[in-house]
């Protein structure tokens, strides 16, 4: 769960500095209620979910090869390695909560007439080439014949 913006955000004009806190703490709220998760929720079910399920596999694994001693090494190992998996599960569960929490708190602070973060790259697509042939206009009567093409 975050535990506030990643991104900054600044009084609007005219705004004074303490309606944009108060602003600032609504929208931090506002946040993190479209998020959803409590503190570390997502991080701590990623990572013992993974651990069990190494725990399992490693224990079956172990068994498999080794009889008995190697059950309890399998689970050992598999314990370590679900742990290490969980960590990288709730790593990148928490940057996709940071974006979401982000995007929901510059909504808030735009909608009430802060200033926001936008991004200075936009695309331009050029339109698609046509493929009619072009089609000059005959000269009006009386002009000049058009100079050769060479």
């Amino acid at each position: 769960m975050p535990n506030g913006p990643s991104v900054m955000a600044l009084p609007g004009s005219g705004m004074s500095f303490e309606q944009f806190r108060q602003d600032d703490y609504l929208c931090q709220q506002y946040a993190a209620g479209q998020v959803g998760a409590t503190p570390n929720q997502a991080s701590a079910d990623s990572q013992i979910g993974s651990a069990a399920v190494g725990t399992a596999v490693g224990a079956a694994a172990g068994a498999a090869l080794g009889g008995g001693g190697g059950a309890a090494i399998g689970a050992g190992t598999g314990l370590m390695a679900g742990t290490i998996a969980g960590s990288g599960e709730a790593r990148r569960a928490g940057y996709a909560t940071q974006q979401n929490y982000d995007n929901a708190y510059v909504q808030c602070m735009y909608g009430k007439g802060h200033r926001v973060p936008v991004s200075g790259e936009f695309s331009y697509q050029s339109p698609a080439p046509s493929t009619a042939p072009t089609r000059v206009p005959p000269p009006p009567p009386g002009s000049p014949p058009p100079p050769p093409n060479r």
